[in-house]
């Protein structure tokens, strides 16, 4: 690769890298998303809940009077309170969360855990094909680079409008008591992941593409070569 290319690859790679971590701490963390039941009475403890890919967390908090509008739920999450966090059943056998056991949460919860899985290896092998394409006469890896970037964009993305249907039919069933729901800072994170994966993967493919010919007359064969 040529000093400019060469520049433009590592500047791309550097905002990828940045996409690859949010896109990690978002697959590991438990913030998609916070859900609160209705506040039946005050100075009694509410059940909420927030919950990733793997693992669903309930923090029982202590509501009193004038704390907070009973039409708002249970919360806000930030209220001390005690938590206990478990993984789902389908990953985990013996762990209690009915609450991804409802109607097709069950199914929900594992694609969109298995979709961002995939959104990870793209990552990786991308990142392995860049890594090899800074040797010589080995810049023709950044084309399936950026197709794997690209790729790992779109799965995760398709994980999270996963797990917001997941969320939308949890709180409109009339099995849950679920009534105010919002998406948290791993959501953003898987968001912010795709944008960059997605938007740097074509980056990284234009750059990868052969000069364009400077003048009319000259075609792709016959162009001067690069120095």
């Amino acid at each position: 690769m040529t000093e400019g290319k060469t520049f433009k690859v590592r500047v791309t790679f550097a905002i990828i890298l940045i996409g690859i971590a949010l896109m990690f701490t978002a697959v590991v963390t438990d913030h998609w998303a916070v859900m609160s039941p209705k506040v039946e009475e005050y100075n009694a403890t509410c059940e909420t809940a927030h919950f990733g890919l793997w693992r669903i967390c309930i923090k029982r908090i202590f509501m009193k009077e004038n704390e907070t509008d009973k039409e708002q739920g249970c919360g806000p999450i930030s209220l001390p309170g005690e938590r206990n966090c478990s993984y789902f059943t389908h990953f985990v056998s013996g762990e209690s969360t009915e609450i991804f056991e409802v109607s097709t949460q069950r199914e929900y919860s594992i694609s969109a855990a298995a979709i961002a899985i995939f959104s990870v290896a793209f990552s990786i092998i991308g990142t392995i094909c860049v890594l090899l394409s800074f040797r010589k006469k080995m810049d023709y890896l950044l084309k399936p680079a950026s197709m794997f970037y690209t790729f790992s964009g779109l799965c995760i993305i398709v994980s999270v409008e996963v797990m917001r249907q997941s969320v939308k039919k949890m709180v409109d069933s009339d099995d849950t008591a679920w009534i105010e729901y919002y998406y948290s800072w791993s959501f953003a994170c898987a968001c912010t992941s795709f944008v960059l994966l997605f938007i740097c993967g074509v980056a990284l493919l234009l750059i990868s593409l052969p000069r364009i010919p400077q003048n009319p007359w000259e075609s792709c064969m016959d162009a001067e070569p690069e120095h």
